[in-house]
């Protein structure tokens, strides 16, 4: 019987609202550019830039209310966006069948180390670095489809100790759920456990230690962070 040389790392995990259960994750795709104010105020055309995807690992997850302001970096903007979780996968799902694989729909944080994303894009080098940082994807609980119906609807905010910051509503996506879902599909082979992070409205901006981040999607459990 083959052994591992090393313990296995443990499984990343979303809490699910309501109870102790846990949603385990396998992927985390995130998409660029998903809301037109966002594009503009990022510098970019949304009318003719079509929207991509990019990835964070499972271990950038965290729902411990604590976001650590990361090393080599002086600008971390904050980005509010829906989290999608996928129950289900495959290849080629068409649109209209996108919305049966999706468990549920939270709450979470892109936080982006602008700086470092700046130098990557200036290089024609991946994001990875500006993005995919340990505990950079700060997540409230899921909530279930079943109890919320499928969201294509809903006040989106973000408030920095008080302050509105990002505001906006799920209606503004450029590409809706059941779209991510089916594009995604095209090049990769979704399974139970992925999630998709769904984009951010405009209004992103620096954090500072200190700081307090509420974030809230109608109907969905809200999310609050603390800067440390």
């Amino acid at each position: 019987m083959s052994e591992f040389v090393i313990a296995p790392p443990s499984v990343a995990a979303i809490p699910v609202a309501g109870g102790d259960a846990m949603f385990p994750v396998r992927r985390v795709y995130c998409i660029g550019r998903n809301y037109a104010a966002h594009a503009v105020e990022m510098g970019h055309d949304p009318n003719k830039e079509a929207p991509f995807f990019f990835q964070k690992n499972p271990d950038n997850l965290d729902s411990s209310g604590e976001f650590p302001y990361p090393v080599k970096s002086s600008d971390v903007h904050h980005e509010v966006e829906m989290v999608v979780a996928l129950k289900s996968g495959g290849t080629n799902i068409p649109r209209d069948q996108a919305l049966d694989h999706v468990y549920g729909y939270g709450v979470g944080l892109d936080m982006t180390r602008r700086d470092l994303q700046g130098i990557a894009k200036d290089t024609g080098r991946p994001w990875e670095i500006g993005k995919a940082f340990e505990r950079s994807a700060p997540v409230g609980p899921l909530v279930p489809a079943e109890k919320t119906g499928h969201l294509d609807h809903g006040a989106v905010t973000l408030h920095v100790n008080d302050a509105l910051k990002q505001e906006g509503d799920l209606n503004q996506m450029i590409w809706k759920v059941p779209e991510m879902i089916s594009y995604l599909s095209e090049y990769f082979e979704l399974a139970a456990g992925d999630i998709i992070l769904s984009g951010t409205p405009s209004g992103v901006g620096p954090v500072v230690k200190g700081d307090r981040l509420e974030a809230r999607i109608e109907g969905l459990e809200p999310l609050v962070v603390t800067v440390v």
